[in-house]
């Protein structure tokens, strides 16, 4: 039995469900994988709502589209990855808000060593959505000016730094001030906040009444008309969200006015082939290494409090990448002068904790303890030799910040 967010009914973050699930082995052209993180984007609330008609998934299912974990066991048949290995994971069928899942071997890439998986996991469905967008559905290079809606969001942030370094003038929509400096940081050249000004009349007064050569659109109703407004002549509309609601049908006479070009990028299409998926998590992984995008994970819930993300999400709270993560085990040895030749005993320690994200620790009664740090934790354990085990669950940073004898404790991991 492993432990899963699971959903029974279309609705709000209230219908994700935490609890005990059957996993059985991988088959053929499958593999095992425990999962590290898991990422969060807004299609996992939109299916949790069942409103992506199609490609909504029967209840009951395991949501989440993307995650970093390592192999831990393969399927028979499979030779592109073995037990051990690090990888992501970024496509249908969405089940990786679990703490181990059985994935189709040719639908995970590898992770470099030098990327963390809690960054591999928050950016990979968004990196190769962005991917699809600067690099496939409108090619952008020098020359060309783009606007993005929602440029402080998670893919907003990094395609404004992906069209940035390909040389593209860089317009940007935010809702807040705090966002805005945050777009500025990313790579807009300019930055409009569209609760105090019209985006249409800023967007021509930047272009000189040109009008920009791509709209990137995942708002959808509220910002449809207005993008097209902006098209210059031949200009390309890409819709690729609908977090205001899905846009009204588009007439004829609006696509002739400016024969503008209309599309809908998916990246599940743009990634259907093992060799294309490949090729651009090489190529994402690649920027991330060299510097050219910058992936800041904002915020990590627990897995088991992937409601709680998913409603700070929809209602703004985060911005760029979001996480649920695992617990992932770190023993912390502390050592004393104090009991150094006592021999084994049962003592009384306390310790503070500090750093960022979660902590937690294991109780006498196999059960977890689950904190916001900086705690003070105070645990009865056997000493041995002038040393005391302490068994901590830990997100982020652990730093051990005080003890019962400062001056002659030691702490190590």
């Amino acid at each position: 039995m492993v432990k899963a967010i699971r959903v029974y009914e279309y609705g709000g973050p209230e219908v994700l469900k935490w609890e005990d699930v059957e996993l059985g082995e991988p088959k053929s052209g499958e593999i095992k994988v425990k999962i590290k993180a898991a990422g969060i984007n807004y299609l996992d609330i939109y299916l949790r709502k069942g409103i992506v008609g199609d490609n909504t998934p029967a209840v009951p299912y395991t949501p989440g589209l993307e995650c970093a974990g390592v192999v831990i066991a393969v399927g028979p048949e499979v030779t592109s990855c073995k037990v051990g290995d690090m990888v992501a994971y970024a496509s249908y069928p969405v089940c990786t808000y679990a703490e181990e899942q059985i994935l189709p071997a040719d639908r995970v890439v590898p992770i470099p060593p030098s990327i963390d998986p809690i960054v591999a996991a928050a950016v990979i469905f968004k990196g190769l959505t962005t991917h699809g967008l600067v690099r496939k559905c409108f090619k952008v290079g020098p020359g060309h000016t783009i606007l993005y809606h929602a440029a402080a969001g998670g893919v907003g942030s990094l395609a404004c730094q992906w069209a940035n370094a390909l040389g593209a003038t860089v317009i940007g929509t935010v809702s807040t001030k705090e966002k805005a400096v945050q777009a500025k940081e990313d790579g807009c050249h300019h930055v409009i906040i569209y609760k105090e000004e019209n985006f249409v009349d800023r967007v021509m007064e930047i272009t000189s009444g040109i009008g920009v050569d791509v709209v990137y659109d995942s708002i959808g109703k509220d910002t449809f008309e207005g993008s097209i407004a902006c098209l210059k002549l031949h200009g390309t509309l890409a819709v690729f969200g609908m977090a205001s609601g899905e846009h009204e049908p588009l007439r004829f006479q609006k696509v002739a006015e400016k024969g503008i070009y209309y599309t809908a990028p998916s990246v599940l299409l743009y990634t259907k082939k093992p060799s294309d998926l490949l090729e651009a998590s090489k190529e994402l992984f690649s920027n991330i290494e060299k510097g050219v995008i910058r992936v800041r994970v904002n915020h990590k819930y627990p897995l088991s409090q992937a409601a709680q993300a998913h409603s700070d999400m929809e209602s703004q709270k985060t911005k760029e990448a979001v996480a649920v993560v695992q617990m992932d085990g770190l023993a912390v040895r502390v050592t004393t002068k104090r009991w150094a030749g006592m021999g084994e005993a049962t003592r009384q320690v306390s310790v503070t904790v500090g750093g960022n994200g979660w902590a937690g620790m294991a109780d006498s009664g196999g059960g977890i303890r689950c904190k916001r740090w900086p705690r003070t934790i105070s645990v009865a354990s056997k000493t041995r030799n002038g040393c005391i085990d302490i068994d901590f669950l830990t997100v982020g940073s652990l730093r051990i910040c005080d003890s019962l004898d400062t001056k002659h404790m030691n702490m190590t991991n």
